[in-house]
């Protein structure tokens, strides 16, 4: 972000990106003695910094563990470990939620034995409605063809009825895992985010939004190659570019609040325009290592605050030390261009977004910084 951006955010936003940046490097225990002294006359200053500061702490890695085991007991998903699906036998439940489960599995008889993903519908959330959600899920998947997208094998029903779908098992990390893991710098984590909107993008030439992305959405090989999972909440575009939302937000909508629009939030129609900002906020997860809302509890309220109302902290002034240089500027203009609450003031396509990173790597001037990005 240049001077002049920079001076455009109110004085309490700047306050804040500095105190936070200092006192993230001064040890846990000496934080509260710092902040007192840098702001001693500024109690909700401090207030607000200090929560930054919680929520920055691993304290976030045993909540999301919560999350996903309360996740897993939606579904008894041992009950069919064994079972088959057509020509395929389930082995292991890889997943579990609220509407199903899946299952690693095989093609019986097949002499190689290659490994497959297989999607069931939960007994008893076999509804209409569901049933639907999933054969259009199933159907998308069948209609996109890209080397970053997860591949439709088969589908069907059991002989009870139950709908299933079968994909390629894909041997990999989350997004975000994989980039904790193999720590690879800035350029190669935009290398990698950039292949990931070609995925994207393939999906909404196809009047496709994804809706839903986020880093257990984006797997990693150990080859470094992203794949892109699981379009049960995807929406398939009307001819004015908007695919309304079935579900309003926190009523039985799936969405994820670290990573959803404001438009899903608040229970709006959603457009490629909501895709951006979630992969804004990927590549912002991806590049500091915290996510853009600074969410703790996860209420209705505070979501509906962090995500609607409150503008994210600049990159650079979150990244963890060694990065600070790398994302001030033309990154920080990037991802707060992809994150702007207006979805008409966010790129207009996942395109420019990807081309604007990819003109930050080779040194060219980036939209963003320059008014051309919507």
């Amino acid at each position: 972000m240049g001077p002049a951006e920079a001076s455009a955010l109110p004085e309490s936003s700047r306050q804040i990106d500095h105190l936070f940046a200092a006192a993230a490097a001064v040890p846990a225990a000496e934080r509260a003695a710092y902040l007192l002294r840098a702001c001693p006359d500024l109690p909700e200053l401090r207030h607000e910094v200090e929560s930054l500061l919680a929520f920055d702490e691993p304290a976030g890695e045993e909540l999301a563990g919560i999350l996903e085991s309360t996740a897993a007991s939606f579904v008894d998903g041992s009950s069919l470990v064994g079972g088959r699906f057509g020509p395929y036998a389930a082995t292991a439940l890889l997943g579990a939620g609220g509407m199903g489960a899946v299952y690693l599995g095989i093609r019986a008889g097949d002499q190689f034995q290659k490994q497959v993903a297989i999607k069931v519908v939960k007994r008893g959330m076999d509804t209409e409605a569901v049933v639907d959600r999933f054969g259009r899920e199933r159907q998308i998947l069948a209609n996109l063809d890209h080397p970053y997208i997860a591949k439709l094998l088969d589908g069907g029903a059991t002989a009870d009825g139950v709908p299933y779908f079968v994909m390629e098992y894909i041997a990999g990390k989350p997004i975000d895992e994989y980039c904790d893991a193999a720590a690879p710098g800035v350029p190669q984590r935009c290398e990698l985010f950039r292949k990931v909107c070609e995925a994207v993008a393939c999906a909404h030439r196809n009047l496709v939004v994804h809706g839903d992305l986020k880093p257990a959405n984006i797997l990693v090989t150990a080859e470094g190659t992203p794949r892109l999972l699981d379009f049960g909440i995807s929406r398939v575009l009307t001819r004015e570019g908007e695919a309304s939302t079935v579900d309003l937000a926190f009523k039985g909508h799936p969405l994820t609040p670290d990573f959803a629009s404001p438009e899903q939030v608040r229970g709006g129609p959603v457009t490629t325009a909501s895709d951006v900002y979630a992969l804004g906020a990927v590549l912002y997860n991806l590049l500091t290592g915290t996510r853009p809302h600074r969410l703790r509890t996860y209420s209705k309220a505070e979501v509906e605050q962090g995500v609607c109302h409150r503008e994210p902290l600049r990159p650079s002034a979150v990244a963890p030390g060694q990065r600070r240089r790398a994302l001030a500027g033309d990154l920080d203009a990037i991802l707060l261009t992809a994150l702007r609450k207006e979805p008409e003031r966010r790129y207009r396509s996942v395109d420019m977004f990807s081309e604007d990173v990819r003109r930050h790597l080779v040194g060219l001037p980036v939209s963003a910084r320059h008014g051309n990005a919507f």
